[in-house]
């Protein structure tokens, strides 16, 4: 979810400003002077035959047992494995892919913290994250909704989250349904309306203080250091056009949904459930047009859950030694989770648009960072594409031994969403066999 991070005081004349302390500084919402283009779709009369692009960025972080997720044939020709017996509606909308993983990552559950960085050795101890894929696209597109993305967790109460800023810096998800409804759709008071404004109206004047002081400086600079200097400029110019844009949305009414507000379900047990609200509501945000950039993290707890036929903590089942009876019991934890995604790409796909659906311009992934929780591998993971118009119906296998990297798929990914990107991370080019429908 956007983040509102108040700003971090002015930092002493003599040291020149970094520049991750004014894009903390500010609303995450992206700047272009107030457009046409940035009304409700059914405001701005947009051609129904060009809808807009989305993605939404899934990850379970405790792996899938391999052996009830890929299926057993390549190509088209596969038959669905027993959790993809759960994707039956969309069969032929989505493609499964083994053989990706993210190169020099390694470690079991800290490779979370890269899913979408491919950022390397995240185990090391001077690890530096790198932003992710979802990031680029918000900070291309984000401004044309009124928030620039949306990042969500389901149990999210470490630092293994999924949507990472361009300093490398983790964004705290929105863990409540019904917060996320209320700033969603509920509208704001006058006085809540006023406080924004002030809000914005602060951090329009300290960026004007100190970009006084910082030209000031310049003066006294040697060409090099004009030239760094410049560049902080240009992104405080971003920013100011970034709260000017935010200002504008302040000013706009939210859209106006029939879905009544969710009531938070508390009882943590009730994982799958809880995991199914969230995702009720990534579908209400993409709807509205309130965003085109969602991610969301599902953090199985040390609990009991509610699914028939378990009887042993979830994480512990992770760990299951190979004993039949406990993978059994696993297999139903992530068999439910399986129905909630089939669940939500059903909802996609029966949302018509232009001469499409929802799920035809909304690219959907769904992963692990690790394949497999018992030993904690995290090579050839779980991956699965689906919606945004590729050509689909398809199991891709790659070299299990030299995996190909993830961040192939993630620039296929931006492409979707209509960025000229040909480059992410540790990426070599597109994903090989992944085409465009």
């Amino acid at each position: 979810m956007t983040q509102t991070i108040p700003f971090q005081g002015v930092t002493p004349l003599g040291t020149l400003l970094a520049r991750r302390q004014f894009l903390r500084s500010g609303s995450a919402i992206l700047a272009l002077p107030f457009l046409e283009a940035l009304a409700p779709r059914a405001a701005r009369g947009q051609s129904a035959a060009a809808p807009p692009k989305r993605m939404v960025c899934i990850m379970t972080n405790t792996g899938l047992l391999p052996e009830n997720f890929f299926p057993r044939q390549t190509g088209t020709a596969f038959e669905p494995s027993r959790y993809l017996t759960h994707l039956e509606g969309v069969r032929g909308r989505y493609t499964v892919m083994n053989g990706l993983s993210h190169p020099d990552n390694s470690g079991g559950h800290c490779v979370e913290k890269t899913f979408l960085s491919g950022a390397r050795f995240p185990n090391s101890a001077v690890f530096k994250n790198s932003i992710s894929m979802d990031q680029v696209a918000a900070e291309a597109i984000g401004h044309q909704t009124r928030f620039p993305f949306l990042t969500l967790a389901v149990n999210g109460q470490h630092d293994g989250l999924l949507s990472v800023s361009r300093d490398g810096v983790f964004i705290p998800p929105e863990l409540s349904p019904a917060n996320l409804y209320r700033r969603l759709f509920t509208p704001d008071t006058a006085a809540e309306s006023a406080e924004r404004m002030r809000e914005i109206g602060n951090r329009v004047s300290a960026l004007d203080f100190v970009n006084d002081k910082a030209r000031r400086l310049s003066r006294r600079l040697g060409a090099e250091d004009r030239a760094r200097l410049e560049q902080y400029f240009t992104s405080v110019r971003e920013l100011e056009q970034r709260l000017e844009q935010s200002r504008i949305w302040q000013q706009r009414d939210k859209p106006h949904v029939s879905s009544p507000a969710p009531q938070d379900i508390t009882d943590i047990t009730q994982d799958v459930d809880r995991a199914r609200l969230m995702y009720d509501m990534a579908l209400l945000a993409l709807q509205s047009d309130s965003t085109r950039t969602i991610t969301l993290y599902l953090n199985p707890l040390e609990v009991l859950v509610k699914v028939p036929g378990v009887s042993d903590l979830t994480h512990s089942l992770t760990h299951h030694g190979n004993e039949p009876e406990k993978i059994e019991q696993l297999a139903k934890v992530e068999e439910a989770g399986m129905k909630n995604l089939g669940r939500f790409l059903d909802q996609l796909a029966g949302v018509n648009e232009g001469a499409g659906s929802l799920l035809d311009d909304t690219a959907v992934l769904f992963g692990s960072n690790m394949s497999n929780g018992s030993n904690h591998s995290n090579v050839n993971l779980p991956i699965l594409l689906a919606g945004g118009r590729f050509r689909h119906g398809q199991h891709l296998e790659f070299d299990k031994k030299n995996n190909t990297p993830l961040c192939n798929l993630f620039v296929s990914m931006l492409q979707h969403m209509r960025l000229e990107e040909d480059r992410f991370s540790s990426s070599t080019g597109t994903l090989t066999g992944l085409e465009v429908a």
